[in-house]
């Protein structure tokens, strides 16, 4: 017991010890000159060195000092073809930044006791045909609760397919709009 008390007053001590620091440095004042061609260790007025490196913290793949692109984050007709695709459907939720659409749950007139969900990736501001992907979610009612049932994949294809379908109308259309 005695012995595990002497360890760690050692490691106490020594700790405090090593927080006393080193030498001091007497700061440097301007004495009227420019302070920008006189900066050295000891100028307090000298502009420190990030911790982030010469060009500072990169967020979102752009420093502070660059202008923001305060744009749509996706392909827009991409976007709007999305929402013009599932505009059928209740939205839950978009994020045009992000690039997702989710829906709610739908039920189709003449299936009432089916519905389904979709969620809708927009992955990239190219007009890509992998820059989309949805994902279907279905459920069957079986007495008084909603039980998940199987998509198949073509589904979600189909659906992938009618957005870029109608993601090049809209962009000949423009195209179009802007020969005139």
């Amino acid at each position: 017991m005695r012995n595990g008390f002497a360890v760690f007053s050692g490691i106490l001590f020594l700790l405090g010890l090593s927080a006393c620091g080193g030498v001091e440095k007497e700061a440097k004042y301007p004495t009227g000159m420019d302070r920008s061609t006189v900066a050295d260790a000891n100028d307090i007025y000298s502009q420190p060195d990030s911790i982030f490196g010469k060009d500072g913290l990169k967020i979102l793949g752009r420093s502070g000092d660059e202008p923001a692109d305060n744009g749509i984050g996706v392909n827009s007709y991409l976007w709007r073809a999305s929402l013009d695709t599932v505009s059928f459907m209740p939205l839950a939720s978009a994020d045009p930044f992000g690039g997702v659409i989710l829906t709610d749950w739908y039920s189709a007139p003449e299936t009432p006791g089916e519905r389904v969900k979709l969620n809708v990736f927009i992955l990239d501001k190219q007009l890509r045909s992998d820059g989309v992907q949805v994902k279907v979610f279905r459920q069957i009612r079986k007495g008084s609760e909603w039980r998940d049932a199987p998509v198949a994949d073509e589904t979600g294809r189909g659906i992938e397919n009618a957005i870029l379908t109608r993601a090049r109308q809209m962009r000949v259309a423009q195209m179009g709009d802007l020969s005139n």
